[in-house]
Order: structure tokens, then C-alpha cells, then sequence
């Protein structure tokens, strides 16, 4: 099929001419870059990715087509999309159809033939940028579609966690060995493959939406509570922070990673920030600092927790400590609690796309969740 030209305009007025990939028409969001080599499936179905305009420095994307089972979640959450060489024909005994036809089929509007990598130099110089993709009737003079750009609202302040939770509560039952043990996940953009991985170590995962109050959680007597990855900006999560808080003081075994390290940072007092342009790949390292062990990460987030490096704080419950670290840039990975079961991590331990480094933190928790309950009064699980 013959494409169209197609423009990429940033917010600092720089336009990139490419052809039409995806749906025809006008897309607005963040653009950020997105360094993996594989992945791209999870990569668009990743709710993280609310609002954002992706950017794939890997030179040819399309490779393997899409097919029904990679998912994780339960559609394409990307604002756009911009590839170099998309594949003229999927080559996959797994494939169902062609990458260009689900976004199409999607709505999601994409572009071609740009330079990814030249691209990519730009936003790593300047930060992150408000950005568009115009195609078809959406071609108008390039003032107009700058100042489209710049009329489109920035990731800084953005609540998205909103558009991308659950709207009823639901449950994945635990795996062949049967349930053991019980999580509450609070649903901040969770991906399909966290309780997944939860399930095979004999967790039934009872997922419920954002606006989940304490008391929903307890009544499904949970022996841990699970905080979600999820897209926007930490700081206007003000539930989530306030039933972290309700959860830390009741001393139960929490669990968080990406957007939960920041709400859980948020909980124990810490700030936090928008970076420069993020961490968003499958090969990031992180330092573990109570060992000194450097695990290789996958990662996709824009904020970070305020910290230093192994630095210990106090907060309203009791000791904390960061314990993980990016070695490349000294932003903060990880925390855990010292007087409270909880404990949280910046990474994606659940590695959908990306290695299984990290897949360890789930024994962790599970651990905790083990330990607490052998210990624990009869009612501290918070059932009836």
C-alpha cells in the first residue's frame, strides 16, 4: 500500500518529514525515546505509555507482526508512534497480522522513514518535548501545527492514572500449585504479566481499581498489597499516596515498582521530579546497594523519587533507605523499608519486554508476605 507523507513536529520547532505507518491524521503527546531491540508489542500495549509518542532507536520494527497473546494490557496505549524502517512483511509463525495494521486498526497514528537515532541525539540534548504526528487532511502550514503542539498539555501535572485503571474489580486466580497466598494490586496502568508471574508462585492477585479504598482492600484479607506501574506525574496521585499511608501504618507487606517506587516515595515523605528524558529500554542497570550486585533492567519512566544513592532518611514510618541506584545517572531505584514490611523498586521485575534479571523481587515478596503472616495475629490480614 503507497503512504503519504507525514511530519513529526516538535515543540521547539523542528519538523521531520517521513511517510504515513498506523492510522492517517493528527496525534499530540510527549515524545520520548525507547532504546529496545525487541519488545515493541509490549512496548505499545504498556498503559505507562498514556499520552507519549514513542520513538524506536532500533532501526527495523515489524519484524515478528502481532499476534494475540503478547499484549499486556487490553488495547494500544501510545499516542504515536515513529519507527525508521517498519518490515514490509512480518516474519513470525506467531503472527496474526501486520504491525502497520493493528495500529491502523487501532487508530494510532504513526510515521516512517525518520531518522530514529538522529532523533533520538535531539532528545537526549534538549529533554523530553511535546510533540506531534500529522498525516492526511491533519497537513496544514507548519506555524499551525506548531502551535498545535504547543497548545497540548504537558506530562508535568499530568493525571493520567485515571484513564488507563480498571473500572471493576477482578481476580487472577493463582497457578497450577494453587493459591498460597493472597495480593491486593492496586491498578495504577498494571501490566498483564505482573499477576501472571505472581500466579506461578502460588498468588492469587485480587486486582482493584485506583480509586480502591482501605476498606476495599481489607476486605479481601489481602497478605500483601501490590502498587502498579502506571503513566503521569507521581505528584498528582494523592489516593494512591494516601492509601500507601493507610497500609504502611497497618504494617502490612507492601510492594511497589515504577510508579509505585514513586508513590511509595511520595508515602514516606520523599518529593519528586520529572526527568530530563527518562529511562525507557530493556538494558538499564541498576545498583543493588546492600549487596553491591548490578542487575540489567527493563525500565520506562519519566520521574524519578528525590534521593542520593544508599542515602538513609527517616519518615513517618520509621527508617527507609535507597536502596537501589542507576548507575549512569545516580537516580534513585529502589526503597526499602526498615521498620515496616515494604519495600519498592523503579525497574520492571515482571519483563515484559526485557530480562529476567529482576524476577527475584517477586520471591522477595512473597517472602515478606510468608514471614508476616506466620507471625502475624489471626486478624491482622484485616478480614473479618
Amino acid at each position: 500500500m503507497p503512504r503519504g507523507l507525514a511530519l513529526l513536529v516538535l515543540e521547539d520547532g523542528t519538523i521531520v518529514r517521513g511517510q504515513t505507518y498506523g492510522a492517517i491524521g493528527q496525534t499530540l503527546g510527549e515524545a520520548v525515546f525507547a532504546t529496545g531491540m525487541t519488545g515493541y508489542q509490549e512496548t505499545l500495549t504498556d498503559p505507562s505509555y498514556r499520552r507519549q509518542i514513542v520513538v524506536q532507536t532500533a532501526p527495523h520494527i515489524g519484524n515478528t507482526g502481532w499476534n494475540d497473546e503478547d499484549d499486556e494490557s487490553r488495547r494500544i496505549w501510545v499516542a504515536g508512534y515513529v519507527v525508521r524502517d517498519p518490515a514490509r512483511v512480518p516474519s513470525s509463525w506467531r503472527s496474526l497480522r501486520p504491525l502497520g495494521e493493528e495500529l491502523c486498526g487501532q487508530g494510532v497514528v504513526g510515521i516512517s522513514g525518520v531518522d530514529t537515532r538522529a532523533l533520538t541525539r535531539r532528545l537526549r540534548e534538549h529533554g523530553s518535548m511535546r510533540a506531534g504526528i500529522f498525516s492526511g487532511d491533519a497537513l496544514v502550514d507548519s506555524t499551525q501545527l506548531v502551535a498545535r503542539v504547543l497548545a497540548s498539555p504537558s506530562m508535568a501535572g499530568a493525571d493520567l492514572v485515571g484513564e488507563v485503571t480498571a473500572t471493576e474489580p477482578y481476580i487472577v486466580r493463582a497457578g497450577v500449585v494453587g493459591p498460597r497466598l493472597r495480593v491486593v494490586a492496586l491498578d495504577l496502568g498494571i501490566k498483564f504479566n505482573t499477576p501472571r508471574m505472581l500466579a506461578d508462585l502460588g498468588i492469587e492477585t485480587h486486582v482493584l481499581p485506583a480509586t480502591a479504598t482501605l476498606e476495599q482492600v481489607l476486605e479481601r484479607a489481602p497478605d500483601g498489597v501490590f502498587l502498579s506501574n502506571g503513566p503521569g506525574d507521581p505528584a498528582t496521585a494523592d489516593h494512591a499516596v494516601s492509601l500507601t499511608r493507610e497500609i504502611l501504618a497497618r504494617r502490612m507487606p507492601l510492594f511497589g515498582i515504577c510508579f509505585g517506587n514513586q508513590i511509595l516515595g511520595r508515602a514516606l515523605g520523599r518529593g519528586t521530579y520529572k526527568m530530563r528524558y527518562g529511562h525507557r529500554g530493556i538494558n538499564v542497570p541498576v545498583v543493588e546497594h546492600g549487596t553491591g550486585r548490578v542487575a540489567i533492567t527493563s525500565q520506562n519512566h519519566g520521574f524519578a523519587v528525590m534521593g542520593e544513592p544508599g542515602e538513609r532518611f527517616d519518615s513517618d514510618f520509621g527508617a527507609a533507605v535507597v536502596s537501589h541506584s542507576c548507575p549512569n545517572d545516580n537516580t534513585v531505584e529502589g526503597l526499602t523499608c526498615l521498620d515496616v514490611p515494604a519495600f519498592s523498586v523503579q525497574y520492571h521485575p515482571e519483563a515484559a519486554a526485557g530480562p529476567h534479571d529482576a524476577a527475584t523481587l517477586f520471591d522477595r515478596f512473597y517472602e515478606l508476605m510468608a514471614q508476616h503472616r506466620d507471625s502475624a495475629p489471626n486478624d491482622a490480614r484485616g478480614g473479618n
